[in-house]
């Protein structure tokens, strides 16, 4: 199988927003060609520990290239870290959880994955081809209110219900097997705009459903403050405004504790048990340099938090004093 370069994004700051101790455990919940992972490992020492996690075979294939007694490699989905992780008992112990969401160049540039409009392929789209429904067979059974809908929201497309229309009429007569057939349907509706072809949107929304993505995201989220120990880190890399806002919305209820109702009285003290993560940071994008060599960054947003203590995780006897 033809080998496909992987541009690793962010991949300095990233690991920078982890603030690696040498002995600590980190997890890649979205290992791809390693990219952070090496470069995590190069500042463990033997007393630390990385998992690697992805759901696509060929990257856990990868991985498992990695001969490295301080990595070890898992096959499943990033919302499935607890489990995954509980046989080795790190659940509350993790220095540091890794996400870098989207599709990677890999899976984009491999024609047969079906993930690129940009070269004709089976239109399947899964990132682990081994289990769901393809794009095609979605496509071609789905109703047309349910179509428009997953275009609109997912692709934040103008032209989904026109669209979904469209594929609905044409599948009739000759259902959907290729990427090209759905890009060149979406070509002769959607106008063209400069430095974006017009079925971008159409492709990530048809992907992010297929995957499940968006909800893959709530759940690790929510899984972290399980599995992450106080002081750990949790940096996430997103690349378009849906995954982002449930990443921004997430640390800031997160650093922000439950709010009661106006006009019930709440100590501080109690809400700020509340409290699970502070923002690390503000948001950092690719620099130029980056854009430059490798422009699909170029939407790219690394936002961090940190896993606050909360009563709960403290020893009986601090609770108490």
């Amino acid at each position: 199988m033809e080998e496909y370069k992987h541009v690793t994004v962010l991949l300095q700051e990233a690991v920078a927003a982890l603030n690696v101790r040498a002995d600590g455990v980190y997890i890649d919940g979205t290992f791809g060609r390693g990219g952070h992972s090496r470069l995590i490992l190069s500042k463990l020492s033997d007393r630390g520990h990385l998992f690697g996690i992805d759901r696509d075979p060929e990257a856990v294939k990868a991985g498992l290239e990695i001969r490295d007694p301080r990595f070890t490699m898992l096959r499943g989905r990033f919302s499935e870290m607890p489990d995954l992780l509980r046989e080795f008992g790190v659940l509350g112990k993790v220095s540091g959880i890794l996400l870098d969401l989207g599709v990677s160049s890999p899976q984009l540039d491999d024609p047969e994955r079906g993930f690129s409009f940009m070269k004709d392929g089976p239109l399947d789209m899964r990132m682990d081809p081994d289990s769901g429904i393809s794009a095609a067979d979605w496509l071609n059974s789905a109703a047309e209110n349910e179509i428009a809908d997953v275009i609109y929201k997912y692709g934040e497309e103008r032209f989904a219900r026109k669209i979904a229309r469209a594929i609905v009429q044409d599948r009739r007569k000759t259902p959907f097997k290729t990427t090209m057939q759905l890009a060149d349907l979406v070509s002769r509706l959607v106008p063209r705009e400069p430095g974006k072809h017009p079925a971008t949107r159409t492709f990530q929304a048809l992907r992010i459903k297929i995957n499940g993505e968006l909800s893959e995201v709530e759940q690790a989220l929510e899984n972290s403050r399980e599995i992450l120990a106080p002081g750990g880190r949790l940096a996430v890399i997103t690349f378009h405004s849906l995954e982002d806002h449930l990443v921004r919305s997430f640390l800031k209820k997160a650093e922000r504790g439950t709010v009661p109702p106006r006009g019930i009285p709440v100590p501080e003290s109690e809400i700020a048990k509340t409290r699970t993560f502070r923002l690390v940071d503000r948001g950092i994008h690719p620099g130029a340099a980056e854009i430059a060599g490798n422009p699909r960054s170029r939407s790219a947003i690394l936002r961090t938090g940190e896993r606050l203590p909360t009563a709960g995780s403290l020893p009986e006897d601090a609770r108490r004093a």
